[in-house]
């Protein structure tokens, strides 16, 4: 009888042993797994940002040579010269080891739209796209990055005072796309382009028709306008 007890005893002490020792595991694993994701919380939003004024852009970008450990969501590739490079809101990634680090896009890269804000400039007739240091010249089917041009710089008045909120929650390429399709269409449709040389004062109605249109087709694309 004594031999049972002393069994069942060390058959019970053995099972809160090994709860105990399961507990601790899966505690421990929590604070291990924790820490992880607080390290590469950390490690993305570690960078330093600053404001392109540039030509009244006003944008906040982070600081080249910073990095991330994850791309930010709706990045699209792009390739150069057999090397791949990561873009998204207007700036621009290589990989490098494990982490993602913000660089210069080089001289001649081809891209299909431009990034989602960015100011237009004129430089001897030609028009050129400024965002996050980077200037982008027309090329057929889209954009190339070239050198910034030389010569006497005419800012292009803003295309519109329009606030577009994405209620479709599209994604930043895809605004870049639509504000441009429908910038398009709304020159078609007016006749006017608020994004050519300035010459003499705009007309007014023609300004106000343009912005209308714009609104009209931002609208039907899925966006809020104010």
């Amino acid at each position: 009888m004594d031999d049972n007890i002393r069994i069942r005893t060390a058959l019970s002490a053995s099972v809160v042993t090994m709860i105990l020792s399961v507990v601790i595991l899966f505690w421990l694993t929590g604070i291990v797994n924790a820490d992880v994701g607080e390290y590469r919380h950390r490690e993305y939003a570690r960078y330093r940002e600053y404001m392109d004024s540039r030509y009244h852009h006003n944008h906040y970008y982070p600081s080249r040579g910073e990095y991330v450990t994850v791309l930010p969501a709706g990045y699209r590739v792009y390739h150069h010269r057999g090397a791949r490079y990561y873009f998204h809101g207007g700036v621009w990634y290589r990989a490098y080891g494990p982490r993602f680090v913000v660089v210069a896009p080089p001289i001649g890269l081809f891209i299909p739209v431009l990034p989602p804000y960015y100011a237009t400039i004129w430089v001897g007739g030609v028009p050129y796209y400024y965002a996050n240091e980077v200037y982008y010249a027309p090329a057929p089917g889209g954009y190339v990055v070239v050198e910034p041009p030389k010569g006497e710089v005419v800012e292009a008045p803003p295309a519109d005072q329009l606030y577009i909120y994405p209620r479709r929650a599209q994604s930043a390429e895809q605004q870049a796309k639509d504000r441009y399709e429908c910038h398009r269409w709304a020159v078609n449709q007016t006749g006017y382009d608020p994004t050519q040389p300035p010459a003499g004062v705009p007309a007014g109605q023609k300004r106000a028709d343009y912005q209308r249109a714009m609104g009209a087709c931002l609208d039907a694309r899925g966006y809020t306008v104010k």
